[in-house]
């Protein structure tokens, strides 16, 4: 059996698809318990953050294990398969070992070196184990994580190199003030209760904001976390608990908002957030001047004339639509425009093209100059094509100059959405006076901020980690062997030690005990070479043939190993959650 991950997250998919992809608890348990169920899987775990989906399975079968855990990612996310496929991501054995413990450190975080994430990979672990899907590789695999995490926060600044995506999200919001001048004396509306919501409450509380009111659509937790915060000694926040229906008028009280719930539609709408703002201004609100544009092409005004502020469609991009552009994205059914897949979809011949068309400003002469280059000459242009669209994650395309974008007015309201799939509409960030930042805004923010030297350092305990890991692992699996060996041993002591008392019956107790103690201590001599040997060369890479060269010298009995195997799983997979 070997690991297998397959999975989709902010680095490989858009927020769109991780939105509509987005796992349920309960799709969650189910898609576990059906992983286990399907023929290439022994045990399976899944890890599902508010930016990353991700599917662990120890598998006997690579191809099928591949073909298995997508299908059943793409039926519990209800994305469809074709859809799905082109953001998937594979990691495989030591590959797949790497990722999760990069995970565990904060490295594939959006925001790098955030820690909550040591918290999902153990509720994942536990959920595993209550389901009873999680079996030896597993346990083992998410608590090294656990500690390859806490090593990495412990023995490095990697803290320093990012922060929680709350903090992250508020000086965001700030606008490079610091964030306790700017929350400082300020009401802020939490939404949600849990670990992200209370998380952001304290945090807005520890920064100086003069008031939390948290809305939860259970009441008493809610009320819990206002009495924590209440009760908290390093602050003296007013907080006070209020029900979902109460967010409306809370809305028109606050300064900040921060909404992380489990609702799988809209929390709040543009219009909620209009009315919000318009009942503290006193003013109609109205579409920031750089995005009227997009309303009034869509026919975004109701009949008395005011802005209409529901969701309009973003303008499509350019790329195969300008005229004499050769590519034809409709004629590439699955074709994505997101990394490496960007030139998966694409044949030789109409990268050519289109490279040649954009090189040529557009023109039909720039495809003619290309013809006559070399081979030499055009698989330098192709070879330059693939490396633009892998770098920036798309196709090059010719743009037409943007309008410059006037100036919005100074928000009087601020919102941070840290849900998935989103809780805050969208079309929010078009509002004047509204400042929105939300995950899809929060992964463009964080992909150019500066990396710490400590992650470097992070790096390199996660490969250490990794190197050992995978050693522990292949030592592990010829345990088995070396166990069914030592059994075979005894059997054969046994078997001569009874033939020596038939054929010496006058032997005493005491003759007999020390016949049968020399018989075996000769023979844990002779085996104790080789079996120590044999898990030192079955931990390097490539030792898992030591296993079956054993087993064959010594003529074991394959289903007397297999019976061990199944023994050790069998323990670990019923093990509870610690």
């Amino acid at each position: 059996m070997s690991l297998l991950v397959v999975g989709l997250s902010h680095r490989s998919a858009p927020v769109s698809v991780l939105e509509r992809a987005a796992l349920s608890a309960d799709a969650q348990i189910k898609l576990a318990q059906d992983t286990v169920a399907a023929e290439p899987a022994g045990e399976a775990a899944v890890l599902a953050t508010c930016n990353r989906i991700e599917l662990y399975a120890d598998v006997d079968k690579f191809h099928a294990g591949v073909a298995e855990l997508s299908t059943l990612l793409a039926r519990h996310s209800g994305v469809g398969l074709d859809e799905l496929t082109p953001y998937l991501y594979v990691h495989y054995e030591d590959r797949a070992v790497h990722h999760l413990f990069s995970v565990a450190c904060g490295l594939d975080s959006m925001v790098v070196g955030e820690g909550q994430i040591l918290g999902q990979i153990k509720d994942s672990l536990a959920r595993a184990q209550e389901l009873h899907t999680a079996g030896r590789l597993i346990n083992d695999l998410f608590q090294q994580a656990l500690r390859v995490g806490k090593r990495a926060h412990s023995e490095t600044g990697i803290d320093r190199a990012g922060q929680s995506l709350v903090t992250f999200g508020l000086e965001q919001l700030a606008l490079g003030t610091p964030v306790e001048d700017w929350a400082r004396g300020k009401k802020a509306l939490v939404i949600g209760a849990g670990s992200m919501s209370s998380l952001a409450a304290a945090t807005l509380a520890r920064a100086g904001v003069a008031e939390v009111v948290v809305a939860n659509r259970t009441q008493e937790r809610a009320e819990r976390l206002a009495q924590i915060l209440t009760e908290g000694e390093d602050t003296d926040v007013r907080a006070r608990a209020v029900p979902m229906n109460a967010v409306p008028h809370e809305l028109t009280r606050a300064d900040i908002a921060v909404s992380c719930t489990g609702a799988t539609g809209l929390v709040l709408g543009a219009e909620s957030v209009a009315a919000a703002v318009r009942g503290r201004t006193g003013e109609p609100v109205t579409e920031a001047a750089a995005d009227r544009r997009t309303t009034d092409q869509a026919g975004g005004k109701t009949a008395d004339g005011k802005t209409d502020v529901r969701p309009t469609p973003l303008p499509p991009t350019s790329v195969g639509t300008e005229d004499g552009c050769p590519l034809d994205l409709s004629a590439a059914p699955g074709f994505s425009v997101m990394g490496e897949a960007a030139v998966a979809g694409m044949d030789a011949a109409t990268l050519e093209q289109h490279a040649a068309w954009v090189a040529g400003g557009g023109t039909t002469t720039g495809r003619r100059e290309t013809s006559r280059r070399g081979p030499d000459a055009d698989a330098e242009l192709i070879g330059a094509l693939a490396a633009t669209a892998s770098a920036v994650g798309r196709i090059p395309e010719r743009r037409k100059p943007e309008p410059v974008a006037a100036e919005r007015p100074e928000p009087v309201l601020f919102l941070l959405d840290l849900a998935m799939p989103r809780d805050i509409d969208a079309a929010v960030h078009r509002l004047a006076g509204v400042r929105l930042v939300d995950i899809e805004s929060l992964a463009e923010a964080s992909a150019d901020a500066p990396m710490a030297a400590d992650v470097d350092q992070v790096r390199r305990i996660v490969s250490d980690e990794v190197a050992a890991f995978g050693a522990a692992l292949r030592a592990a699996h010829i345990t088995p062997t070396v166990v069914a060996l030592r059994t075979m041993a005894a059997d054969v002591v046994a078997a001569e030690i009874a033939r020596l008392d038939g054929r010496l019956p006058g032997l005493d107790d005491k003759q007999r005990g020390e016949i049968r103690q020399t018989v075996h201590r000769v023979v844990d001599k002779l085996l104790h070479a080789p079996t120590v040997r044999v898990k030192q060369l079955a931990a390097e890479p490539g030792g898992a043939g030591y296993a079956d060269a054993l087993r064959t010298l010594f003529d074991l009995d394959p289903e007397t190993v297999a019976s061990v195997s199944r023994a050790e799983d069998s323990t670990e997979k019923n093990r509870g959650p610690r």
